[in-house]
């Protein structure tokens, strides 16, 4: 290690201790990933509803990053990633176009699996399982969802043919079905995915909803159940 190295090594480990002593306490996110998923589901497929949906989840990125404990100098790239979902979500607003409203689109979903991201590795950097770690659990799996619904708009945005073998794209409120019905593995058949690559993303989401629920999600309520007995 050189002699610049060292020197920052207790600056390093200042800022590590920092994030640990973060709040950690996911309430307020799950609350503004709760309103994206809202208006997802409510809001009409207008360029106007893209722009307020980035918006909500720049803020939500912003929210997750403050409660981690992270500063702009520390997390530039996901603060960056916030400030160009801010701007592409004000000027949607200003002057739609389809290019920038599929722009708009692929930096949501970017900005989704960046507080995936952050939530899961603040919550990873925590010494003991609790109630937060619990709530960025329900988080992560909430926004999993949201990501594979951004995958499906970009899929069906790309695509030659329909997206769905119903003969249709789906609104964004339809695919935010189809990725949650998909993602707890319910098959209802309403909507199926149509051709290879649709039919790869959804596998791949089946699968990631299943393990993720048998592996961190079973993991977090069992030692919950082991530190609720210690307690009693």
């Amino acid at each position: 290690m050189s002699p610049g190295e060292r020197d920052d090594a207790p600056e390093r480990e200042a800022r590590r201790l920092r994030r640990i002593r973060a709040t950690h306490s996911y309430g307020a996110v799950l609350v503004a990933i709760v309103a994206g998923f809202v208006f997802a589901a409510t809001a009409p497929d207008a360029d106007w509803a893209s722009s307020v949906l980035v918006l909500l989840q720049t803020g939500t990125l912003v929210l997750a990053l403050w409660t981690a404990g992270w500063s702009v100098a520390e997390a530039r790239i996901p603060f960056g990633l916030a400030a160009v979902g801010l701007g592409l979500g004000v000027a949607n607003l200003l002057w739609s176009g389809t290019d920038l409203t599929a722009a708009v689109g692929i930096v949501a979903g970017l900005t989704t699996v960046t507080t995936i991201l952050v939530i899961a590795g603040s919550a990873i950097q925590q010494t003991e399982v609790n109630v937060k770690s619990a709530t960025a659990a329900v988080c992560v799996y909430v926004l999993l969802g949201m990501t594979f619904m951004f995958v499906y708009g970009v899929a069906a945005a790309l695509g030659s043919g329909a997206f769905f073998a119903q003969g249709t794209d789906g609104t964004r409120a339809i695919r935010l079905y189809f990725s949650y019905v998909t993602l707890a593995t319910l098959g209802y058949g309403d909507y199926t995915a149509a051709g290879n690559l649709g039919h790869l993303f959804a596998m791949l989401e089946a699968l990631v909803g299943q393990l993720y629920l048998v592996t961190v999600v079973a993991v977090v309520v069992g030692r919950l159940s082991v530190s609720a007995r210690a307690r009693r």
